[in-house]
């Protein structure tokens, strides 16, 4: 007879099938104290978000915009629908930003199981397997798309000993970003001169913030984007020590491109991100910004970037972030 693991509330992977779609998490509206939480938490200049006189200025409209990493924040969360019984997440690919999300914007998340695939039991570690989970966000307003993309979860199994059958193959995260791919998502009638900023780079060029920041208030920040997952809640969970949510890394990193990139206006998508190492609270982290590509869309530029991030442990950098993402802006 199978024994259930005493852990939290599923699902967990053996309850999963593949085309299976998860009953939703609440919808959430995003307004200013949302963004002002986020705000104090990562602390992000993108200057499109802070001032409505700038957002009018760039976009045509006055009514605040949020900033796209809390909404990619939101989603996540309510993503979190299928991890409650995770013990990590592995990769985000192919997030695509469908246009701008504006104060007041109700979100809604579809989360539908992609994949699966049933890892090795081994005596040395609770029994697992990862999951592909294909999401959706869109506007309840007017039902319109918001993000889409992958990311992969490793999960607890409720039964140590079941073997499922499950080996899909989950594909790969390629990190090569191909801007002309990206033409489509650049906003439409923006104009990104305002932002303008002597602080021009050369492609293939690196400079690190000088700024270090951080992880502080990691728990407001799981609980403001309804994240459910236990490990970024209860140290219990994550083997003695809370595990940061990733996004928290991502924020700041986000911060701190926006710090050395002032003409950004927006983000438009990410083609990878990978989490290399874990991230507690107290954590001080640095980040590396190479700009990899650049092209004219629209009004403005395209800038393909990575930055990563590293931890500093007793005076020994361990990487944590490594993210290839797609900006806008003068």
């Amino acid at each position: 007879m199978l024994t259930p693991v005493k852990q939290p509330t599923g699902p967990f992977f053996d309850d999963l099938t593949v085309g299976q779609v998860l009953d939703p998490a609440p919808a959430m509206t995003i307004g200013p104290g949302e963004a002002a939480t986020y705000q104090a938490i990562c602390g992000d200049p993108l200057a499109t978000c802070l001032s409505s006189t700038t957002a009018e200025a760039v976009t045509g409209n006055p009514t605040m915009l949020v900033n796209p990493a809390l909404v990619m924040h939101t989603s996540i969360g309510q993503s979190t629908v299928a991890t409650r019984a995770v013990i990590a997440n592995l990769f985000y690919r192919d997030v695509a930003l469908q246009g701008a999300v504006r104060h007041g914007a109700t979100l809604e998340t579809t989360v539908r199981i992609l994949g699966l695939r049933q890892l090795t039991h081994r005596p040395d570690r609770p029994a697992r397997g990862l999951a592909l989970l294909g999401i959706r966000t869109t506007s309840l307003g007017n039902g319109e798309p918001v993000v889409e993309y992958e990311r992969c979860a490793m999960l607890h199994m409720r039964h140590p000993e079941a073997e499922t059958g499950h080996n899909d193959d989950l594909g790969e995260v390629s990190h090569e970003i191909n801007l002309a791919d990206w033409t489509n998502h650049a906003p439409a009638g923006w104009d990104p001169s305002p932002l303008t900023h002597d602080n021009r780079w050369e492609i293939g060029t690196t400079r690190t913030d000088p700024l270090r920041d951080t992880i502080t208030s990691a728990p407001e920040l799981a609980r403001l984007t309804q994240n459910l997952a236990p490990v970024h809640r209860d140290p219990a969970a994550g083997g003695g020590q809370r595990l940061v949510y990733g996004g928290h890394t991502i924020g700041l990193a986000q911060a701190s491109l926006n710090r050395v990139m002032p003409a950004n206006a927006t983000t438009l998508g990410w083609q990878a991100c990978n989490h290399t190492g874990p991230v507690h609270e107290g954590d001080v982290l640095s980040f590396n910004h190479t700009l990899i590509d650049e092209q004219p869309a629209g009004a403005g530029n395209m800038r393909a970037v990575r930055v990563t991030a590293e931890a500093d442990r007793n005076g020994t950098a361990v990487p944590v972030l490594d993210w290839h993402l797609v900006v806008w802006g003068a």
